[in-house]
């Protein structure tokens, strides 16, 4: 049987507020689902090369608070590394946000002692 993964936070978290219950919840969900090895596509993750291979994003529609969070992510071969989690306003992802992005995740590997690259 295969282990999961753990979560790396690298930044935030994931709480109530100023995510709703609701919200919240299906952001534990999709990341527990994650942990477990699924592969999680369009609408609710999709691939961010801009930051780097592994890297992703999920998208988390929050209707009673009208935001729409995204948890910026890397698949390792031993965790899952959220890199940052953010109320985007916009469709494009902020150039700022991207480079603090690939700087945590860099770190993060440099760290580990690991290169997933």
């Amino acid at each position: 049987m295969r282990e999961d993964k753990p979560l790396a936070w690298l930044t935030n978290e994931v709480k109530t507020p100023p995510f709703s219950r609701e919200a919240r919840i299906y952001a534990g969900g999709l990341l527990r689902r994650l942990q477990k090895g699924e592969k999680i596509v369009m609408p609710d993750s999709r691939p961010m090369p801009s930051i780097g291979p592994g890297c992703h994003e999920l998208r988390i529609e929050d209707v009673e608070m009208n935001k729409i969070w995204r948890i910026i992510y890397k698949i390792t071969k031993d965790a899952i590394v959220i890199g940052d989690v953010l109320d985007k306003k916009t469709t494009k992802t902020p150039l700022n946000t991207i480079n603090i992005c690939k700087r945590r995740f860099r770190l993060y590997e440099l760290a580990a002692g690991d290169d997933n690259e």
